[in-house]
């Protein structure tokens, strides 16, 4: 049986490039950042199931600069670019993404809003970033758990 494409959330800064990997207690993680900006990912899920991708970055990266944290429900790559600029897009190509690729919109910023809202500029991430009103940035999340609680599951 072949390998599964796991659901991929990105986000940008003009320094780095974050992806939000949902594979939850993944196990033999491996991922590679090449120059060119090709990204390689994969892993084994919970039930034993391959799953693996690669990506053609819109441009290219710095390979030292990227970190991997594998958190129980998911995996987050900080990928930092070569050039500090704003990408058009996250991919090379200019054809639709896979239906896997997503926006992440809990962690998007806008080339304007960058300066106020840097929260994830910092290396530090087990630290809980809180807002100017000391309000964290999961506030009003709902995780799968409450979220079938809420559905009366």
């Amino acid at each position: 049986m072949g390998s599964r494409q796991p659901e991929v959330l990105w986000a940008q800064r003009s320094d780095k490039v974050y992806l939000t990997i949902a594979l939850p207690d993944a196990r033999d993680v491996s991922v590679k950042c090449e120059i060119d900006g090709l990204f390689s990912f994969s892993a084994v899920g919970v039930d034993g199931q391959s799953f693996s991708f690669t990506l053609q970055l819109y441009a290219n990266i710095v390979p030292e600069g990227c970190k991997t944290k594998i958190g129980l429900r998911n995996i987050i790559c900080s990928i930092q670019k070569e050039k500090k600029v704003w990408w058009k897009r996250l991919l090379k190509s200019e054809e639709k993404p896979a239906p896997h690729l997503k926006v992440d919109w809990n962690k998007w910023c806008d080339e304007d809003d960058e300066e106020s809202s840097d929260y994830l500029g910092s290396d530090d991430d087990d630290v809980v970033h809180t807002g100017e009103d000391g309000s964290s940035d999961d506030e009003g999340m709902l995780y799968l758990p409450d979220l079938e609680k809420a559905r009366g599951n």
